[in-house]
């Protein structure tokens, strides 16, 4: 997806330290277990042509991950760099991550945004999301466990 000042790609492993700087700056307060190195990892393991990023020349200036299982599609790290910033970039990754999950049949895309974060959420409502009354939980898993 061409723009005027970057393009859209999927994740190339020479994008690892623009990607593991952007997320820093991005998320300065992301807890521990989200380590971008790891992300990273995980995400190639998982689903790697829902890793996009957004580039200027060589520079990464944006990313979002999406995943899809069978059910609901998600959005995660939809990151864009300060200086980038309303410009169309994170508008464009979210986009693009639509696109490719509902050509594979996705029926629904879910995110959540944290709530010290309201321009995250005017931004997500700008592109059509809607808040839903749901209550989100989650639970972190010790390293390696197996529930099962």
């Amino acid at each position: 997806m061409p723009h005027s000042e970057f393009a859209i790609r999927t994740y190339r492993d020479e994008d690892h330290e623009s990607v593991v700087q952007l997320w820093r700056q991005v998320f300065p307060d992301a807890p521990a277990r989200n380590d971008p190195v790891q992300d990273i990892r995980r995400m190639m393991r998982a689903q790697p042509d829902f890793f996009l990023v957004a580039h200027f020349g060589p520079r990464v200036v944006g990313t979002t991950l999406a995943g899809f299982d069978g059910h609901r599609g998600w959005l995660h790290l939809v990151a864009v760099a300060p200086d980038h910033r309303g410009r169309g970039v994170g508008a464009a990754l979210v986009r693009e991550a639509e696109a490719r999950l509902a050509k594979i049949g996705c029926p629904k895309l879910n995110l959540q945004v944290r709530s010290s974060s309201p321009e995250a959420t005017g931004f997500y409502e700008r592109l059509g999301y809607a808040v839903e009354e749901r209550i989100s939980m989650g639970k972190v898993l010790p390293p390696g466990s197996s529930n099962s």
